[in-house]
């Protein structure tokens, strides 16, 4: 059944209390003294999952059945090594620089994830019986929610609220940061959010942050000192106090950054903004700093029109582009020390219909298919269960039959596998992930022991 976002936040504050820890798998804990950075690429518009992870066993005659005129023909797929989760795989041609990743056992996938109250299935879902998250379909409410939160009165994400509940010798400044106005999924309930500028600039407002001696960074340097007496001026002068010295934290760091040598395939923002990032990391590892998580939104993914072709805006298109950029960020980590202390989660809002539009794209679904790549990454697998392709079949959520996916496996777990290898408690995590409690299994076997 629907709920609007009101019910949704008071079933949140339920479930934390309804029941006891439930079962916690303890894989990767964090040691005392160690970096750690999550890297969140969230890919707008909601991708098609149901094109990246294609089956080649007796399920693809499924797949072109459904998928008809936007089905990748079996000869195009990248065949992915040993069946996994009872399935043979191949990858969408686009993602060839991703399957070296996969062999070397560095690239998983994790299979039908979504945003879920309650575990449920088709079934229970047409016939009333299970709740489902509120307002389906839409961008930003399903974003909000896959982020971390569902309601106006708490925008935090759980990547946020995560890093706050963390043991003090791992909290710090420059814990959370975004590369532009979307930040739900880093947004703390008290923390503030650092900025991260791909193109590496280091202008703040008035000024260029590296030069303290201009006088609009020594205006900007005297408006961070101010203090009041009242309230409302105080917190503004501690905020503003925070954003600068952050900003020019930041901008130390960028200016000590070496550029990886390695070819990131484009001049995109994907690709400009993760070689930045594998260039400063190892600065922030150098000063000490210990938990990290970024965020990334990028991409146009919203195909209901167009998906399939040459165009620079069709998906094809844009998984060369992130493909190659991922394989080099991951070299990069690799030649910069930092192996076993990077992980990348690459994320959407939801997947699409399996039937498609009239338009050569697809409408908007619900389960989709992650990806998870780095040292510390169980790879070269799939985790979790894999869906019927079959319209009108058992995982098909949709009354008209359109192949909505019903999810598996909730985002919920995903996130609270990844915070506990952060360093997150898990005394801690109903804290942080609320409906876990509906759940049997709060996390998931993603990471190595």
């Amino acid at each position: 059944m629907s709920q609007t976002r009101r019910q949704w936040l008071a079933r949140c504050a339920a479930g934390g209390l309804a029941t006891g820890l439930g079962a916690w798998s303890l894989n990767g804990t964090a040691a005392p003294g160690d970096y750690r950075t999550l890297v969140v690429i969230y890919l707008d518009g909601g991708n098609d999952g149901s094109n990246c992870l294609v089956p080649t066993d007796g399920a693809y005659a499924d797949y072109a059945r459904c998928r008809q005129n936007l089905a990748l023909p079996m000869d195009s797929l990248l065949a992915l090594p040993a069946p996994t989760i009872g399935h043979s795989f191949g990858l969408h041609p686009a993602l060839g620089p991703l399957r070296a990743l996969y062999e070397q056992g560095r690239l998983g996938f994790i299979t039908n994830v979504g945003p879920l109250v309650e575990p449920c299935t088709a079934a229970s879902i047409l016939s009333g019986q299970s709740d489902v998250p509120p307002l389906l379909g839409s961008h930003s409410d399903q974003t909000a929610i896959v982020q971390g939160w569902g309601v106006s009165e708490d925008q935090s994400g759980w990547a946020g609220r995560g890093l706050e509940l963390l043991p003090a010798r791992l909290r710090h400044g420059l814990n959370a940061f975004t590369w532009g106005t979307q930040r739900t999924l880093v947004q703390g309930r008290r923390s503030p959010v650092s900025f991260f500028e791909p193109e590496g600039s280091t202008w703040w407002q008035v000024g260029d942050l590296l030069r303290p001696q201009e006088a609009g960074i020594q205006m900007l340097a005297r408006m961070a000192q101010w203090q009041s007496a009242n309230a409302y001026e105080a917190e503004y002068a501690r905020t503003f106090a925070t954003g600068f010295s952050d900003a020019t934290a930041v901008a130390k760091a960028m200016a000590q950054a070496q550029m990886p040598g390695q070819d990131f395939g484009s001049t995109d923002r994907i690709a400009t903004g993760l070689r930045r990032l594998a260039a400063v990391l190892p600065v922030f590892k150098a000063q000490g700093l210990k938990r990290q998580v970024f965020q990334l939104h990028w991409g146009g993914f919203d195909h209901h029109a167009n998906q399939r072709g040459s165009g620079s805006t069709t998906q094809d298109a844009q998984l060369d582009l992130l493909a190659k950029a991922l394989a080099a960020f991951d070299t990069a980590n690799r030649a910069s020390g930092l192996d076993q202390e990077v992980v990348t989660l690459v994320m959407t809002e939801f997947g699409r219909t399996l039937r498609p539009g009239s338009g050569g794209g697809s409408e908007h679904g619900w389960g989709n298919h992650w990806w998870l790549f780095g040292g510390p990454v169980a790879g070269g697998q799939a985790v979790g269960t894999f869906p019927s392709l079959v319209l009108g079949g058992p995982d098909d959520s949709d009354g008209q039959k359109n192949g909505r996916l019903v999810p598996s496996l909730s985002s919920d777990q995903v996130g609270a596998t990844l915070m506990q290898w952060l360093g997150l408690d898990p005394a801690a995590l109903l804290d942080v992930f609320p409906l876990l409690a509906n759940f049997p299994t709060k996390t998931l076997p993603l990471l190595r022991a």
